[in-house]
């Protein structure tokens, strides 16, 4: 079927493209709002990111106020202020109420669906869309976004087209292309003259230019320290969990440094502190103890009381020395390496996983080209951008699903208001 056929010859007022969380918040609002919405979507089914999110109990939002939630948006946070603050977690759990999904909050402010099912979350909002009037078209892809008199033309892959004076672009990112991020909307907002920033992978995994984490393959290490400096600039210096890959290391700690880094690497030093709860001179303390207390062990041993049974070998040969070295051999300075490396092992990263791996995409629509206040293009009036498609993102915790929300309702409700002005 030629599903433009269905629209030929009607204008309509606000075309969504893209039915993920973004794209779904914004079809709601803009028929909420009065306007007449279609939202096309290129897979079988709406929300398809979403399923995965929060290993499928979909970390819907977080419960972050004001200036503690901009603090987890490394990039153009300011941006988000208009978005966050007309439609922030308790307007997008209130709503999830009234469409029969009660949410909870656990550790860390993150909210969940009561029934820790993602389908939930897409099947309240695709039943609020249904109620709202909004005609959802699966397997509906877009080929280009074209500005012609009094609103946009949108072809479609099958060669079919529709009309609509203001069209919501929330096509997502690069991140987990099978779920439909493909990177569509970048070509649609460079075709209508927006810039689009370098485009990478965030919350990923760190590619290391050493081999030794590597043989710690699938060894996670909990209250650790991570920093991270740029130069003599720190840029990331936190507590918690980490993973060691077959490509380098990952985990909740890493993953967020992902978030940090800068595109060009060479200047940027990684530490990571095993013992963060000791100074280096207790650090010292606790070894000289262990060596007295265990004068005709190997090092080995004496490292087993310090971390795992796995890591002492690679940890040893990283300080420049033989795990099978006794103790009792061991000379003051070689023991200060071991206290400065419990403290501070460098750890080298050459690169991030690739973008297709990565939990969200970093760069996207240039937000200077975005009238925050609306979502909608400074150059091409009537076209709005919202969700991951932007160039924002943000750390693990519901925030990034947060962004989606608010910028889909934002950008929703303000094409509605363009589309059809109200006297």
């Amino acid at each position: 079927m030629n599903t433009g056929s269905m629209w030929e010859k009607t204008r309509l007022d606000v075309a969504v493209i893209g039915g993920g969380a973004a794209g779904m918040m914004a079809a709601l609002q803009a028929a909420w709002a009065g306007a007449q919405v279609v939202l096309l979507e290129k897979n079988e089914k709406l929300g398809k990111k979403i399923y995965i999110t929060g290993k499928g109990r979909c970390n819907v939002t977080n419960t972050a106020e004001g200036e503690d939630f901009f603090r987890q948006v490394p990039r153009n946070p300011k941006f988000l202020y208009a978005a966050v603050r007309q439609f922030g977690h308790e307007d997008l759990t209130a709503l999830l109420a009234m469409l029969g999904t009660e949410t909870k909050v656990e550790r860390g402010g993150r909210v969940f669906p009561v029934s820790d099912k993602a389908s939930d979350v897409t099947r309240a909002l695709a039943r609020g869309m249904r109620e709202a009037g909004v005609q959802a078209a699966l397997n509906t892809a877009v080929s280009r976004v074209q500005a012609e008199a009094g609103g946009y033309a949108v072809q479609l892959a099958d060669g079919g087209a529709l009309y609509a004076k203001a069209v919501v672009v929330a096509t997502g990112g690069l991140s987990y292309p099978a779920t439909g991020s493909t990177g569509d909307g970048y070509a649609f907002a460079r075709d209508n003259g927006l810039a689009v920033t370098p485009l990478s992978g965030s919350l990923v995994g760190l590619v290391t230019a050493e081999k030794w984490p590597t043989l710690l393959m699938g060894l996670s290490l909990r209250n650790v320290r991570v920093t991270a400096r740029a130069g003599k600039t720190k840029i990331y210096d936190e507590l918690g969990e980490m993973l060691f890959t077959h490509f380098g290391v990952s985990g909740p700690l890493f993953i967020e440094l992902s978030s940090h880094l800068p595109a060009d690497l060479s200047g940027v030093t990684v530490t990571l502190d095993m013992k963060p709860g000791l100074t280096s001179e207790q650090v010292d303390q606790r070894l000289q103890r262990e060596f007295a207390q265990n004068a005709r062990c190997r090092l080995s041993t004496v490292l087993l009381t310090l971390m795992p049974a796995r890591m002492g070998p690679v940890f040893a040969q990283c300080c420049g020395l033989s795990p099978e070295q006794p103790v009792s051999q061991i000379t003051r300075e070689q023991r200060l390496a071991l206290a400065s490396h419990l403290k501070a092992l460098p750890i080298r990263v050459s690169g991030t996983r690739p973008v297709e791996e990565a939990i969200v995409t970093r760069g996207g629509v240039d937000v200077r080209a975005i009238e925050p206040g609306t979502m909608m293009s400074k150059a091409s009036p009537g076209l709005f951008f919202a969700g991951e498609v932007l160039d924002v993102d943000a750390h693990t915790g519901g925030f990034n699903l947060q962004i989606a929300f608010s910028t889909g309702a934002l950008a929703g409700k303000s094409a509605a208001a363009y589309a059809a002005p109200r006297a």
